[in-house]
């Protein structure tokens, strides 16, 4: 195979910047106005994935993306087809473009509507890396759009500045599928890692002891790892669910052929976790454009994909002869049945980083990097910095995990967009003190840092759990544990006392909008509120929710006029353990409305979302982007927060009871 690469690209079409006036942007998509480049324009930063392609438009996994690209975008401003029918060729923006959700219909959507090159002041990390992976050009360099309207042919090295030499190659050959051929064909080799031994992060010691050390035995294990290192990895846990695996799969196809086999299918899982409920909360127009069967071919597709090739899907599950919800949202399961500590572990979904909370290395994919690990087993992976969250002391009664998160990403380094591609490795007495389900909301929520992932130390605690859950040997799981290098190096160290932490909240539009509960001021009176997802449903979730419920009872109180309080279970095995307890029992006496296990609201996409502007809900989700949980406002809380503020009709805390 002869090994073809980009050496020059002419970027054609017009440059759309996404600014923050309203009328310059409606200027642009339907006057074909040009404006002139102005560094003073004020762009619109942190454009989630939501707002590229929001969560109906990902029932699509083909060229019908591009009708729909940006039409989430705050303010409404961009109508279907008006990206793809504007001959755009850049479009401009501000930090954190594509934060958010790990959806590849993102970056395609641009891609396909005509879009060669992405301009922003950051890119977040997956984002980032989907792109590269389709050959979506992107830059942080604003001095190319003089030279791009002058209409000089940029140099492909303008796009591989600062990338690791293996992004480098994939975006000089257009894209991963057309790089590994060439890998696997021997045309193209990665650089070896030659990094001398040194003190190792707990990351870089799973990835070193991960590196393909030899392409050609499969041999896996190198000396060390340093940041900006690039290589591939050997992957322990590879899933999906079924809002990507069809992309996946078509991608699988398109690229290794319509015989193609997925490699040790054993390692590799499928969830049917999304769109459970979907069918309860679709808006009649979505219904009218056939989205409805449009969304039930995903479950379908990931269906026959998974009996075909023999992977094993989590899917539905039926009480009484019903249909009532899914086995369980991914991430709770991946720590319930799947994970191990020190394993590798990549998912087609942002919060893959939960599993963090084990001790192994995971994080979220797009679609393409799914459909190639599904063939090779291993996924590229430039060795990020990692950032040192050092938790001391004991939270306050009514201070949980999330309010840690909330104050912890309120911080600079995270708002300024620093916290991009970082680790978030979780330590110190502090830490080791909380349970696991608390150590899994950090985790969790180290995506919305815009953080690479999230990782505590194995201990003892896991163990136990691990002992409990699965019947393990301690001693087996005990052999996997991976221990950070004394005098390992951190770019950055924050020091936190956990008893200094108030209840928290993060106001609407970003997770990284958090303040003090007591500094919200005036009531903020509330119509939904939601506790559940993967972050707010776990056993904890269910302690915390019911610890309210019964205070409120007990003193005599109801849910507040007007508002509907929704308590989702993150499993079945959970909803085993909150029947057991009697949680369920005093839930349905209370007046909650509860939901069987499944993404849901989160994604606008199950009870709980809102219908209308105006509506505000408090919520236990992990991430409150314009739209995601509906056209209302949303507030992120932690558990305790939600409960009381269903009963007093605003965003107040336990003690406020």
């Amino acid at each position: 195979m002869t090994d073809t690469k980009r050496t020059r690209v002419a970027i054609q079409g017009r440059i759309l910047y996404l600014t923050e006036d309203a009328d310059q942007l409606a200027a642009q998509l339907y006057g074909g106005e040009q404006l002139a480049y102005d560094p003073a324009r004020k762009l619109i930063d942190n454009i989630s994935t939501d707002e590229l392609t929001p969560g109906w438009v990902c029932y699509y996994y083909d060229e019908t993306l591009a009708r729909y690209c940006l039409v989430g975008l705050r303010g409404g401003v961009v109508k279907k087809d008006a990206i793809r029918g504007g001959g755009f060729g850049v479009i401009v923006s501000g930090i954190s473009k594509g934060c958010g959700s790990s959806r590849e219909t993102a970056p395609f959507s641009e891609l396909t509507s005509g879009v060669q090159l992405v301009i922003a002041k950051s890119i977040e990390k997956i984002y980032g890396q989907n792109c590269q992976n389709i050959g979506l050009l992107t830059s942080t360099d604003f001095g190319l759009i003089e030279r791009i309207e002058r209409g000089e042919s940029i140099e492909i090295a303008e796009f591989t500045k600062g990338l690791d030499p293996i992004g480098a190659a994939i975006v000089e050959h257009g894209g991963l599928f057309a790089y590994n051929k060439a890998r696997l064909a021997g045309a193209v080799t990665p650089p070896a890692v030659a990094t001398a031994a040194r003190p190792m992060t707990l990351c870089e010691k799973i990835i070193a002891s991960r590196a393909i050390a030899d392409a050609k035995t499969g041999a896996t294990g190198i000396v060390a790892v340093r940041p900006g290192d690039a290589l591939f990895v050997r992957t322990d846990v590879r899933f999906s669910h079924e809002y990507v695996t069809a992309m996946a799969e078509s991608l699988f196809r398109m690229g290794l052929g319509a015989e193609a086999q997925v490699q040790d299918p054993e390692s590799v899982f499928a969830f049917r976790d999304h769109l459970t409920f979907l069918d309860r909360v679709m808006p009649e127009a979505h219904v009218a454009l056939g989205l409805r069967e449009q969304a039930a071919s995903l479950a379908t597709v990931q269906e026959r994909f998974t009996s075909a090739q023999g992977v094993k899907l989590y899917g539905e599950v039926e009480r009484d002869g019903v249909a009532v919800g899914s086995e369980g949202i991914c991430h709770n399961i991946v720590i319930e049945e799947i994970a191990l500590p020190g394993q590798l572990v990549i998912g087609t979904d942002s919060h893959t980083c939960m599993a963090g909370a084990l001790g192994c290395f995971a994080f979220g994919v797009g679609s393409t990097d799914m459909a190639n690990s599904w063939f090779t087993k291993d996924v590229r992976v430039r060795v990020p910095e990692t950032a040192r969250v050092e938790l001391r002391g004991a939270l306050r009664d009514g201070v949980c995990g999330k309010d840690v998160m909330l104050h912890l990403l309120s911080q600079p380094f995270f708002k300024s967009g620093e916290g991009i591609g970082k680790v978030l490795e979780f330590g110190g007495p502090g830490a080791a003190g909380l349970p696991l389900d608390e150590r899994a909301t950090l985790t969790n929520m180290a995506v919305e840092a815009g953080g690479f992932t999230g990782i505590q130390e194995a201990d003892e605690t896991v163990v136990d759990y691990l002992v409990e859950m699965r019947g393990l040997a301690a001693e087996a799981v005990r052999a996997g544990i991976v221990r950070a290098d004394p005098g390992a190096e951190y770019c950055k160290v924050f020091d936190i006392d956990l008893g200094a932490i108030a209840p928290m909240v993060a106001t609407p539009g970003d997770p990284r909008n958090g303040v003090p509960l007591a500094s919200l001021g005036e009531r903020v009176a509330i119509d939904i509120a939601y506790g559940g997802s993967c972050t707010g449903g776990k056993k904890a979730d269910m302690d915390m929710y019911a610890s309210v419920v019964r205070r409120a009872l007990e003193r005599g109180r109801a849910i507040a006029d007007g508002v509907r309080l929704y308590i989702q279970f993150g499993s079945q095995h959970i909803r085993r353990y909150a029947d057991s307890v009697g949680y369920i029992e005093l839930f349905e006496r209370a007046g909650v409305e509860l939901i069987d296990p499944s993404c849901g609201a989160c994604i606008k996409a199950g009870p709980g979302v809102s219908d209308r502007p105006g509506q505000v809900t408090v919520s236990a989700i992990n991430r409150n982007f314009p739209g995601r949980s509906g056209p209302g406002d949303v507030y992120l809380a932690s558990p305790l927060v939600v409960a009381a503020s269903a009963f007093l009709g605003y965003i107040a805390s336990p003690d406020q009871l």
